[in-house]
């Protein structure tokens, strides 16, 4: 889904997942690791990779239904 999605938009997974990140909430900053500097500047680049509503719905939609055995990714 995130590939067919960034084909769409010309970006990459990497640059979908933290715009859908940045979309979420003004006060969460995803801080992504990288040691390559073609690497963080594809990361900064995500800021420009605009997505509709549609789209954060959909993300969000796929998100619920998987089991996520991460801090925060399980619903009680």
């Amino acid at each position: 889904m995130l590939n067919g999605l960034a084909e769409e938009k010309k970006a990459t997974s990497a640059q979908i997942s933290l715009a859908w990140m940045l979309c979420k909430k003004p006060f969460i900053i995803p801080i992504s690791g990288s040691r390559k500097t073609k690497r963080l500047k594809e990361n900064f680049e995500a800021a420009s990779v605009l997505l509709d509503r549609e789209e954060i719905e959909t993300i969000d939609k796929k998100l619920d239904g998987m089991a996520l055995p991460v801090f925060g990714g399980h619903r009680s």
